[in-house]
């Protein structure tokens, strides 16, 4: 590889290369592996695999623990189970991030893989972010599509993933922490990928394992509606949970941004890492994060987090990465030493399946070019038809892994960049 800069493809390469590397750092087999590696588990295992990232999880804990996995259950997304599947797996693929009909199945299957379990069996949780959409038990009288109204709201309410999960765990019977009840006194090993702040694993999946199987208090913004049926939807009564898995977190998002960070050194230019977790609405952020970097000192500036969108009536393509991007932009415009990539770790921004975008100075002349307009773009949550036009979007396919959003922006020197500008007309 080429280190030397500036050049335009050169600048774009020198941005996917650190978010390569955290995508590397932070996959689902490889973390597993090492988890177990450290503090093995004695057989005869069953293991119950979770969310995004679930089948990698798992194939890294089949390739570690061999034949002492007697069994595995994978709850994993649409396109997302592994090829090939795991040995003596069984696998269900449902809906995200609006729960759908195999959502109730896996529920359904779930509390029936754990009931058979015979009593010398040792449970091995992997559970990673998605969980909250793809397995799900609900109260007597509740439907499917009473659950899909409620998480319609939600995604769209642009509410952050702590107060949209405390709704969830509300309407769920094995949700915050009711799982424990129907495993007994069987031990539990839990490795947790987190994609939430503070790694908190009563928030990560909504919760399965963790929680003390209460009623979360609901965010202020709930619609009317919702709430009366929320009190109304009272999940079965269990009886107390009698063990506490043993927990551990596997990957989270500070590796990922220290990944990226070390991948970017071998350019020589400076690294900055802004601590600051990224929240609130993601066109906001944008313009927040490119104001900042037209301030800012060149160098490599990189960010961690999970920005919101709050969706119109009708909303077009795209999730919070391309919003954020798209907001980027606007103000980037005319800045041609400044280019930022804007991606999430799992490789599905919102309901998209492309991680992101790269986006620069020229992002808006390219998508006007096409006969389209920012401003309606984000208004319309549509920033995704805009960066394709311009052909700024970054397509991983699923990566094994889910650890929120990573910001990589890189500024050089304007003088560095007019030069650049000037080789190349």
């Amino acid at each position: 590889m080429d280190y030397s800069l500036p050049n335009e493809r050169r600048v774009r390469d020198a941005l996917l290369i650190p978010y390569r590397a955290a995508l590397v750092a932070v996959e689902g087999g490889s973390c597993v592996r090492e988890a177990l590696r450290a503090r093995p588990v004695e057989g005869p295992i069953w293991a119950v695999a979770i969310g995004k990232a679930a089948g990698s999880m798992l194939s890294g804990a089949f390739s570690e623990l061999g034949t002492a996995l007697q069994r595995a259950l994978l709850i994993t997304k649409y396109g997302y189970g592994p090829t090939p599947i795991p040995p003596r797996t069984e696998l269900i693929e449902a809906a995200h991030p609006l729960p759908d009909a195999n959502s109730l199945l896996a529920g359904s299957r779930l509390l029936e893989f754990v009931r058979q379990a015979p009593a010398d069996i040792r449970f091995l949780f992997l559970l990673s972010g998605g969980a909250s959409s793809l397995v799900e038990v609900l109260p007597p009288g509740v439907t499917l599509d009473d659950l899909q109204r409620a998480n319609t709201w939600l995604l769209g309410s642009g509410l952050p993933i702590e107060n949209v999960n405390a709704v969830r765990r509300r309407l769920s019977c094995i949700k915050g922490g009711r799982l424990r009840a129907y495993l007994g006194n069987q031990p539990v090993r839990a490795l947790l990928m987190s994609d939430v702040a503070d790694d908190d694993p009563r928030t990560i999946g909504s919760g399965l394992l963790h929680g003390d199987g209460g009623m979360d208090a609901l965010p202020a913004s709930c619609p009317a509606w919702l709430t009366r049926w929320l009190d109304s939807a009272q999940p079965v009564a269990t009886s107390a949970p009698l063990m506490v898995p043993d927990t551990e977190i596997v990957a989270n998002l500070e590796q990922a941004l220290a990944a990226a960070a070390l991948a970017a050194e071998p350019f020589g230019q400076p690294i900055l890492r802004h601590r600051r977790r990224l929240d609130g609405d993601a066109a906001a952020a944008g313009q927040m994060l490119a104001d900042d970097l037209i301030q800012a000192e060149p160098g490599f500036h990189i960010w961690g987090g999970e920005t919101t969108v709050r969706l119109p009536a009708a909303p077009g393509v795209g999730g919070r990465c391309q919003q954020l991007a798209l907001a980027a932009a606007q103000t980037l415009a005319g800045h041609a030493h400044i280019h930022m990539l804007v991606a999430a770790t799992d490789g599905s921004d919102g309901p998209t399946s492309t991680a992101g975008a790269l986006v620069d100075s020229g992002t808006l002349e390219r998508g006007r070019r096409e006969g389209l307009n920012a401003e309606a773009a984000l208004a319309n949550a549509d920033a995704g038809t805009f960066l394709a036009a311009a052909g700024d979007l970054i397509d991983t396919g699923p990566t094994g892994s889910n650890v929120n959003d990573i910001v990589i922006a890189l500024k050089l020197p304007e003088s560095a960049a007019h030069a650049d500008q000037e080789s190349m007309t």
